[in-house]
This record gives C-alpha cells, structure tokens and sequence, in this order.
C-alpha cells in the first residue's frame, strides 16, 4: 500500500476529507493550524465549504447548524480554544448532532506554551460542557493512527449521533510520518440521509426542529437516559487499547498519545536488563478501557501511569483497578516530553 509522509494535522485534514467530511468551521491557534490550511485549500476540490469563522464560539455554533442538516463537519482547536468551545460542545451534545472535533494540546492553564501537552486530559473527558454528558474520545499515538480514528470518528458520530472528539497534542500534530489511506484517492461518498435533520420537508413529513431546550422534566430525564444507554453500547461496541508485554509483567507503565512512544523505548530498555515490564495504552481514553487494563495488569506488582501533565489519567486507572494494585506516577509539565531513560530509573526504583 502506498505511503505518503504528512504531518500529522495535515493527515487528520486528509483523513477528514476521505471520510466524507464536506464542511470545516474553524479559527487559527497554534499548534493545529495546518488543519485549516490545509482545508481551505483542498475542501472545494470535493464539493465541501471550509470558512474561517471570526471566533472558536462562532465555529463550534457553525458545526452545529451544519451538523443539525445531517451534513459530515469538523472543526478544530487548541486547549483554550477548546475551552471556548464546550458551551457549543454541550448544546450539540443536547441536540444529539454529529461531529468531529480535533483537540490539538498545548501547554496550560491561560496561554501557556505552544510545546506539547497532555494537561487536556480532563477537558476532554471530563468537562467538554455542562450538564449530564459522555462523549467518545480517541487518543492516538501516531500520524498513520490519527488518520484511522478520524475515520472511526466521523463512523461513530453518525451511528451514535454524538459529537466526537481526538485528543492529540502539539508534538503529533506536527511530526512527520509515512502514512496510508484505504484508498489511493479520494472516493467521493455518497450522501446520507437521515430523518432526524433540518433539510427542509417540503410538505412530505413533519418538520424537525434541532434544540437542546427541554423544560419538562420527565421529557428531560428521560432523554438523558436513552442517550446513557446509548453511550454504554458505544462503550461495549468501540472501546480500544494495546497492551505489549503485559503476561510476564511486574510492572505495567500505563501512558497515552505521544507519552506511550517514549514509555514503548523505555520498556525496551528494561526488558533488555531482565526487567519485566509490559506497556498498556488506551487509544479510547472515553469510554476508558477498564476491563482491558485489569487483564493487562491481572499479574502486575505495581503500575506506573506516565502523562505529559501533573496527572490526570492516573486516576481512571486508579479507578478502574479499584486501588487493588499500588499505581506510581510520573510527569513533565510546561511542554517537555519525557525521556525513555528518566522512565527507566522509574521503573528501576519502583522494581
């Protein structure tokens, strides 16, 4: 199969377009610019509209008229970016619209840096609006898995009317990579239909009207059920993570995005000094992968979660073993990445 190198932005644009996506509602920050760019120069090439709103409030209600005609849309962002965005986010969570929504990290609170993070992780999963809500979220790796969950994305977002977010970071957003697409060029789907949109009836059925506003109670509660429910079928039917290493393991370095390409090295090196190290990585960091963990971990003396952050998503594995085995952390903060070898004196002390 042929391979491309892109960054990884770029990818996740190239991705997008493949994937059916036909509209782009977006405002610059740094480090994500590229998926505009690269929009706004390539989305009209296959009948699409890629606008430049004049706020990160304006692109987020954009996607949400445009996702309300059942139309596949995207828009992008960095961490405060992001956090301009949750109100639109939870509106179109209480609309039950479709989307797909790039979250390029940087590092925080306020303006922060521009360097790479992992500090979004509650953001994400989290606190993505008010009110009673659970959104998918795909934490890739690597450029050539950025591509495959943007597809996956704009799939589920469909299926589960739901917006869908990607977690990535400034570090994978702008690597480079060989990547591959299921195919050489651009397919162009054709469009789907839905019942539920805001397309216009023209007398042949009952006209739908997309809002999130529910006064009643009993109608209120009763829709946030039926969209639970729906989320815990997600949860049985998508849920994602790579264990390596795990069977033998005394320890297990859980880490996530680009943390999980250094911890990878840093197993490397332990299991060439005799220790017994195995890797898990939750690619679904919502739903989080709790059965998964607890098989990788089922022989395990210790966990070590390792995030570019203070440590955020050490407490869903903390959770999802339900404390029964001790969980160590260890972090950089303020845009720098850990190394393979300070990981290895980790897991030296621990062992």
């Amino acid at each position: 199969m042929k391979k491309t190198l892109m960054k990884g932005n770029e990818a996740v644009a190239e991705a997008a377009i493949r994937a059916g996506c036909k509209c782009y509602f977006g405002y610059p920050i740094t480090p994500q610019n590229e998926v505009g760019a690269y929009m706004s120069a390539k989305l009209h090439q296959h009948g699409g509209v890629f606008l430049q709103a004049e706020s990160e409030i304006a692109a987020i209600n954009m996607v949400y008229g445009c996702a309300a005609t059942g139309t596949r849309c995207m828009t992008s962002s960095s961490s405060p970016g992001i956090s301009l965005k949750t109100e639109g986010i939870s509106y179109m969570a209480g609309a039950d619209l479709p989307a797909v929504i790039l979250s390029v990290q940087r590092g925080g609170p306020g303006l922060g840096t521009i360097q790479p993070s992992q500090a979004d992780y509650f953001q994400t999963t989290r606190a993505l609006g008010h009110g009673d809500l659970h959104l998918p979220v795909f934490a890739p790796y690597s450029v050539q898995e950025m591509v495959d969950v943007t597809t996956k994305a704009f799939d589920i977002a469909e299926e589960y009317r739901t917006p869908v977010i990607i977690l990535a970071d400034g570090l994978l957003g702008q690597m480079m990579e060989p990547v591959s697409f299921d195919d050489e060029e651009v397919i162009e789907k054709p469009e789907k239909t839905f019942d539920w949109v805001a397309d216009g009836h023209m007398g042949k059925r009952k006209k739908n009207i997309i809002t999130s506003l529910q006064i009643e109670s009993e109608e209120l509660e009763q829709t946030i059920t039926a969209r639970e429910k729906r989320f815990e079928k997600l949860k049985a039917n998508h849920t994602q993570s790579e264990s390596v290493n795990c069977d033998d393991a005394d320890i297990v370095i859980a880490a996530y995005g680009s943390a999980s390409r250094v911890v990878q090295s840093a197993m490397e090196m332990a299991r060439e000094e005799g220790l017994k190290v195995g890797t898990f990585r939750p690619v679904t960091i919502s739903p989080f992968p709790v059965n998964a963990i607890v098989k990788a971990c089922k022989n395990a003396k210790k966990v070590l979660v390792v995030e570019m952050s203070l440590g955020q998503m050490v407490d869903d594995v903390k959770m999802a073993l339900e404390h029964k085995i001790p969980v160590e952390f260890y972090g950089r903060q303020g845009g720098f990445v850990p190394g393979p070898q300070e990981i290895l004196d980790v897991v030296r002390r621990l062992k």
